[in-house]
């Protein structure tokens, strides 16, 4: 019967609550969504991923789904969509419906509603790679009382080497590489000496082996730490290689082949990355990478380095600080992704200290002439330029002779061996690296990622240890912080260390437009290097501002001694917000390289000179 005009027929309320009763009551898990929303979505992978059927009705393809919201808000308290209910029992939305399910509520519901899981695994976490990311998720989830497995397995390089418990940071990375480098500075400090006045009549040289060994001994010592304190906390370490082989279900086989399967709720994914090779002929057979360099049982003479990433100049660095014949083979640009102008200038300091560079040239064979340790090599390499061009060397085809040929042109996530496909796990099939959301969440409900293996996240320790940290947190202990990718410092550790936080000058010109930064930046001396009167106005700092945001510092770089002592500090000043104007009410503390960024007046658009002229 129509209503007179101006009047509206009201819902029936109650038929309404009737009917989502019946809707919940006829449904094991009954989720009301809306067809759009993407955390209804999220809502319906995990239910699909734990096997369970659920009904739904999509509130927004219904005629009277308002109505059916605002009956759901007089039930429930919820009007918001997800709405979930398992076996009659109201849970909520996306966000508690995950927190649910991580502390094992949801499980419980799911069974019997009397308590009865729906189903039981061997673990609340099982973490795939023994690398800083996943020891630190696996540590923080333990310390938060879940049931933790760790399994790591080191597939060993073509020349047969391998490595214990700590990832590539502390058995091929960042702690060897460090001390090589230090072990370069002492002898340049040795050179330095004697203007200072110190006098030795003992010819000095390097042994090679000597100091392998002594690394080879810290690092020993370090993957034992490591084990111990998974054990302190209850983890459970296996030296296996895993292989997912059904949903919350691994494989882990051992170096002997035996073959063990684990089931967990939450999986991790922290497998890292390891070097590329060229895929040319002799690669594998003759040549070396930054996984072989760092135990290596004999000194690598006259050595030609393939890459220009941040391995490959510190590697450079370090044996040419040895006193190595040292050859850089450069496709196109030195360390791409970072700022250019640091670069160069780190390119062209090495090239003042022996480092000789080969410029847009790629190797397309290795030969290998003589064995023994090094033994001698013939690498063919041919112009970057296109064929028939003449480089810039007068050839398109050039060989060289070397003892060692060490490969550094990046590196691919451990990724595409895992069984990933078999459970659904995206990734991106040019890198092998793995699309996460801002949880570091797989497209799989139950499958997290964390470290070098995120596709277009950092690759760096604390990155990996500070997102491991938070991810458990997050998961096990009700924390809702996230990691935060955005200005975090870092250094290369070249002869003249580069470190930097923020954008480099070319992205933020993209980012902003050169009308709206500003830079400022000069060139200075450290007093240590008067006295040897070396490298005068080759150190070099600058920073980038953002003119219409208070003038705050938004790319801050260095190239000078130290460099990662300085740019930590300077990275949690722009944690905070530091503008040009703070930057200018700090005093320095003289005499310090870091000095030079409180007192910083001049502009690249000003064309003034910024040679160093004292103190």
């Amino acid at each position: 019967m129509p209503l007179p005009p101006g009047q509206v027929r009201l819902p029936d309320w109650d038929g309404l609550k009737l009917r989502v009763r019946n809707l919940i009551g006829s449904h094991r898990v009954m989720i009301f969504s809306k067809s759009y929303c993407p955390f209804c979505t999220k809502v319906k992978d995990l239910f699909q991923s734990l096997g369970v059927e659920f009904g739904s009705l999509e509130l927004d393809l219904v005629d009277d789904g308002p109505s059916i919201q605002e009956a759901l808000l007089q039930l429930t308290g919820q009007r918001t969509v997800p709405n979930v209910f398992v076996n009659g029992t109201h849970v909520g939305g996306c966000d508690q419906t995950y927190q649910d399910y991580h502390n094992g509520k949801l499980q419980k519901l799911l069974g019997d509603g009397k308590g009865e899981d729906i189903q039981t695994y061997d673990y609340d976490l099982i973490v795939i790679g023994g690398g800083s990311g996943g020891l630190a998720c696996s540590k923080e989830a333990a310390t938060l009382g879940k049931k933790v497995m760790v399994l790591d397995y080191v597939v060993p390089t073509p020349l047969g080497t391998s490595w214990g418990l700590g990832g590539t940071c502390v058995n091929v990375g960042c702690i060897p590489k460090k001390l090589m480098h230090q072990a370069a500075l002492l002898g340049q400090a040795l050179q330095d000496s004697m203007k200072f006045g110190w006098e030795y009549e003992e010819q000095v040289k390097h042994n090679w082996e000597t100091m392998v060994e002594a690394i080879q001994n810290y690092i020993g010592s370090l993957n034992w730490g490591y084990r111990v304190a998974l054990r302190e906390k209850s983890v459970t370490y296996v030296n296996s290689y895993a292989e997912f082989v059904e949903p919350h279900k691994i494989k882990a086989t051992n170096r002997k082949g035996q073959v063990t399967y684990h089931t967990a709720q939450t999986f991790v994914l922290a497998t890292g990355e390891r070097p590329r090779y060229l895929g040319v002929s002799g690669d594998k057979e003759y040549c070396i990478t930054s996984d072989d360099v760092f135990s290596l049982p004999y000194c690598p003479g006259k050595t030609l380095i393939v890459g220009a990433s941040y391995v490959a100049l510190e590697c450079a660095g370090f044996l040419a600080g040895l006193g190595l014949d040292v050859t850089v083979m450069v496709r196109s640009i030195l360390l791409r992704g970072f700022d250019q102008e640091m670069a160069e200038r780190v390119g062209a300091h090495m090239e003042t200290h022996g480092v000789k560079f080969i410029r847009k040239f790629v190797p397309i064979e290795i030969i290998r002439l003589e064995e023994g340790m090094p033994g001698r090599l013939k690498v063919r390499a041919k112009s970057t330029e296109g064929s028939g061009t003449k480089s810039a060397r007068g050839s398109e085809i050039i060989e060289g002779e070397y003892n060692t040929v060490l490969i550094a042109v990046g590196r691919d996530a451990c990724t595409r061996t895992i069984g990933l496909d078999t459970i659904g796990v995206k990734i991106n099939e040019k890198n092998g690296k793995v699309p996460v959301n801002d949880v570091e969440q797989t497209n799989v409900p139950y499958v997290y990622a964390v470290g070098d293996i995120l596709d277009g996240k950092l690759e760096l320790t604390p990155v990996a240890i500070q997102a491991g940290r938070l991810l458990a947190r997050r998961l096990f202990g009700g924390n809702s912080t996230k990691c935060d990718y955005v200005n975090v410092p870092t250094t290369v550790f070249t002869p003249l260390e580069y470190g930097s936080c923020g954008l480099p000058e070319e992205r933020a010109i993209e980012q902003l437009g050169n009308e709206n930064i500003e830079v400022y930046h000069t060139l200075f001396w450290p007093l240590e290097w008067t006295v040897p009167n070396r490298d005068n106005n080759t150190c070099y700092g600058k920073i980038i501002i953002n003119k219409h945001d208070n003038n705050r510092v938004i790319g801050f770089h260095v190239l000078g001694p130290n460099a990662g002592e300085i740019t930590q500090g300077f990275g949690a000043a722009i944690k905070c917000g530091l503008t040009k104007e703070l930057l200018d009410e700090t005093i320095g503390i003289h005499p310090t390289c870091a000095e030079v960024f409180t007192t910083m007046g001049i502009t690249k658009s000003s064309g003034q000179d910024i040679t160093g002229k004292g103190c």
